[in-house]
């Protein structure tokens, strides 16, 4: 009896810790399930969101842009106004990032709050 206890003890447990999110955090962590670029250029994404994909370029000075690949698509992820850099982040690392949709001229971008690598 005492094993059977134990054992889902342990299932609880290893369950609970698979189900957190993992990895380090820059600004306010994202939640929620992501969008693809894709439905963020065609409108179709809330104001507020979360995208995932791969940081392909950064601000080579500052590290305070950077441009996300979700294989829907490009863009610009702005890290300014959140008060965090991504220097430090190697370029191809898998990203969720959380924030709202902004613009910079023509261009559709996303004013990041936080992200998760």
């Amino acid at each position: 009896m005492r094993g059977i206890l134990w054992m889902l003890v342990l299932v609880c447990g290893l369950a609970a810790a698979c189900s957190r999110p993992t990895g380090k955090v820059r600004g306010v962590a994202p939640r929620g399930e992501p969008h693809t670029v894709l439905a963020v250029q065609a409108g179709d994404a809330p104001t507020l969101l979360t995208v995932r994909g791969r940081m392909i370029e950064k601000c080579p000075v500052a590290g305070c842009w950077f441009r996300l690949d979700d294989e829907t698509g490009i863009i610009k992820v702005d890290t300014k106004s959140a008060g965090f850099v991504v220097t430090d982040i190697p370029l191809n690392t898998l990203l969720t990032v959380g924030g709202k949709i902004g613009h910079e001229g023509q261009e559709t971008i996303i004013e990041a709050t936080g992200l998760r690598y």
